[in-house]
């Protein structure tokens, strides 16, 4: 058993049909009820560590399979000294053979289920098994009914696979959904438990391949420190014959009048990541503006006009870019090697046809393009509300990705990384402190350092990579960084930088 945001390791992420379809194959290969067994057993071990002085456990069931392995963790906790106590709704119509066989294994151990649900319960403990994999539309009835008992009280809750009413692909939830303390997924670890919705309902989650792994590829992965470490071994250490032109420069445009902090943000973010010269362009700007480091450099505007000036470094564009950032697109989508674009960089690709075309053919000419959009520029860009990209956020990615043949940063809890030939990542770093102003800018301009750094040419793996390790270690630096609270953006520059320093730091 695993307990999953510890482990090193990318980890392998499928879908609610392709854990589906390795369930049915995990069954037809084990004998009758063995898996259930097991899967029952873990449950019960994982409450067991969890609460070991819970003397009082209450179980939630629902009519499949998911009410069945929590029949099965009953016996097992039962036989362990606890007091338990059973819910389940009345029979509709026959439970699947394994269900039905937990039902009766419980009821011959003196384990009665109650149908008819309590106004409150009287746990140390509770256990739902309602619905997991089982959940495709809004809970209704008993089950929504049982949904709200179990967050109305203050026991701890631990999820069987994935917290009721949680869509297993998409992390949404439609309707009434259990917030857990904990998740224990069975034989997969599904996608919808990390992005959206589902790292604030999932609680700690716990991964059991219950001895049968899945051999189906991974649709998407989660990304681990893995991520720091394989940028770290393609970028090597800096030799000592070395200098700043050995790590690449980058030039970050934006910071139209009344925000010329999120370029200073991202060109900072470009310096501690360490690109060797970067350089800051802020527009409409009638004197130079103070530099917050005397190693940043200022790029006059009017040299915009000559790209052979800058084509050659990695163009961050749009960080508080506003509407002026819209004119100096065309020849930078035209001529630049490497671009990150960001906020108003992309608001502006997504109300001209022209801008969109200019960045789609990018991929087909060798230059690549990172997108970090956040849901509302993401939706912009696709022509649709932002509850629709929360609503599949993994699928809004990769559409994007596909679209403009570039890499895409869908941002937010559970950060996607999609690239065009459909590849796609899950963030498992990171927590609400980076929900505050101009952690954004930070992520830009600190993907546009790293990418200033890496040698030769540029494939849709490695810059998947490379976007990878960006947000890893953006998500990173907010866990490890001191203090509570929202993470100043500044601050979370220098968190960021102290992780140089500490390669195998998670």
């Amino acid at each position: 058993m695993r307990r999953v945001l510890h482990d090193p390791a990318h980890l392998p992420l499928h879908g609610v049909n392709a854990s589906r379809g390795w369930e049915h194959q995990a069954l037809a290969r084990s004998a009758p009820q063995a898996l259930m067994q097991r899967a029952g057993l873990a449950v019960a071990k994982l409450a067991l560590a969890l609460r070991p002085e819970a003397r009082r456990i209450a179980l939630l069931c629902g009519p499949g399979n998911n009410g069945g392995d929590a029949l099965v963790a009953a016996c097992a906790l039962a036989a362990a000294g606890k007091q338990v106590a059973l819910w389940r709704p009345a029979d509709q119509r026959p439970p699947p053979p394994d269900s039905a066989w937990a039902l009766q294994q419980a009821q011959q151990a003196g384990l009665i289920p109650c149908t008819e649900l309590p106004a409150q319960l009287q746990a140390d403990l509770v256990i739902d098994g309602l619905l997991g994999l089982g959940a495709n539309r809004a809970p209704e009835g008993w089950v929504a009914a049982a949904i709200e008992l179990t967050n109305r009280q203050s026991a701890p809750v631990l999820a069987i696979d994935l917290p009721s009413g949680l869509h297993g692909d998409h992390g949404h939830a439609a309707g009434a959904v259990v917030n857990a303390s904990h998740t224990l997924s069975l034989l997969t670890l599904k996608p919808g438990l990390f992005t959206a919705q589902g790292r604030a309902l999932a609680g700690e989650i716990w991964w059991d391949e219950l001895g049968m792994p899945c051999p189906a590829p991974a649709e998407t992965w989660l990304l681990g420190p893995q991520a720091l470490a394989d940028w770290r071994r393609v970028s090597g250490p800096r030799g000592h014959a070395s200098h700043k032109g050995s790590f690449g420069d980058v030039l970050v445009l934006g910071g139209a009048p009344g925000m010329r902090g999120a370029v200073m943000l991202a060109a900072q973010a470009a310096l501690a990541a360490g690109a060797g010269r970067v350089h800051a362009c802020c527009l409409d700007a009638a004197t130079e503006p103070a530099l917050p480091r005397p190693e940043l450099m200022h790029w006059p505007e009017a040299l915009l006009a000559h790209p052979d000036s800058w084509r050659r470094h990695v163009l961050v564009a749009g960080c508080g870019g506003g509407a002026s950032i819209g004119a100096a697109l065309p020849a930078v989508l035209e001529r630049a090697r490497r671009l990150v674009l960001d906020a108003d960089g992309l608001n502006a690709v997504a109300t001209d046809a022209g801008l969109r075309e200019r960045l789609r053919v990018r991929g087909g000419r060798g230059q690549p393009s990172i997108l970090t959009p956040h849901p509302l520029e993401a939706a912009r860009l696709l022509g649709c509300d932002t509850a629709a990209v929360q609503a599949d956020r993994l699928g809004a990615a990769r559409a994007l990705a596909r679209a403009l043949d570039c890499c895409v940063v869908l941002k937010g809890s559970g950060s996607v990384i999609a690239g065009p030939d459909g590849a796609c990542a899950i963030n498992r770093s990171g927590n609400g402190r980076l929900a505050t102003a101009g952690s954004g800018d930070v992520l830009a301009g600190w993907i546009g350092g790293l990418w200033a750094q890496q040698a030769g040419a540029d494939t849709t793996a490695t810059t998947q990579a490379l976007a990878r390790a960006a947000v890893y270690w953006h998500g990173a630096a907010a866990e490890a960084a001191p203090g509570g609270g929202p993470l100043r953006a500044a601050e979370l520059i220098e968190a960021m930088h102290a992780l140089h320093a500490a390669p195998g730091t998670a």
